[in-house]
């Protein structure tokens, strides 16, 4: 059985058992509740879609950690006058392993 979900702008094909990394933080062993489920699948090869969703079904997950991400290096720069910036950046991630896909 998999799902196709819609978290924080993002679309996830998952099944129970995968993980996936999302942007912000939760608690270590929080339970989580996707409802914007756009896909279902069953293992006998059907195929439900939503318009846009699909209606009762949801994915439950737990929380496994919180981490930060690779830094990413932002540099301007304009060239022939002196000026160079340089920042930097870590997203705060959160691993969540898929449990269970209510139909």
């Amino acid at each position: 059985m998999f799902a196709v979900i819609q978290a924080q702008g993002h679309q996830y094909r998952v099944e129970p058992g995968f993980e996936i990394e999302l942007d912000g933080t939760g608690a270590k062993d929080q339970s989580v509740t996707f409802d914007q489920v756009l896909i279902v699948g069953t293992d006998s090869g059907e195929v439900k879609t939503g318009a846009p969703t699909v209606a009762g079904a949801k994915v439950l997950g737990v929380v496994i950690d919180t981490h930060r991400g690779e830094k990413v290096r932002i540099f301007k720069k304009k060239r022939r006058k002196q000026y160079r910036r340089t920042a930097g950046f870590r997203a705060e991630l959160t691993r969540v392993r898929i449990t269970e896909i209510v139909a």
